[in-house]
């Protein structure tokens, strides 16, 4: 799923870096200032919410837009990833032009 996103987003004009865990990703962001920000909440080493918390932590995180994925459709798990800091939510599977609306709109 990484994988097809990033392509997706560099094919429609997007520059991307991929983490293949919630631990990878907090350094990465450390290292890079992410315009926006998508991940999953199945991730090994850290989960999707626990990375939210995380990278809200970082500086500079603030007004970065957190996209959450998930297979899961719970009200409960869309709330704790609100609270935690995501701005979007998109559930598992979907389709190209769904992520491109989603990421098109958090980013303005």
């Amino acid at each position: 799923v990484r994988r097809l996103i990033s392509s997706t987003l560099r094919i429609a004009g997007y520059d991307t870096v991929e983490a293949a865990d919630g631990q990878a990703a907090l350094g990465v962001a450390r290292s890079a200032a992410p315009a926006a920000v998508i991940t999953d909440q199945n991730m090994p080493r850290l989960d999707g919410i626990g990375f939210i918390r995380a990278f809200r932590k970082l500086p500079g995180s603030a007004g970065v837009p957190v996209i959450f994925l998930s297979t899961e459709n719970a009200d409960n798990l869309k709330q704790k990833a609100r609270e935690a800091g995501a701005i979007g939510w998109m559930t598992k599977p979907f389709d190209d032009k769904k992520l491109l609306s989603v990421v098109k709109k958090v980013l303005g």
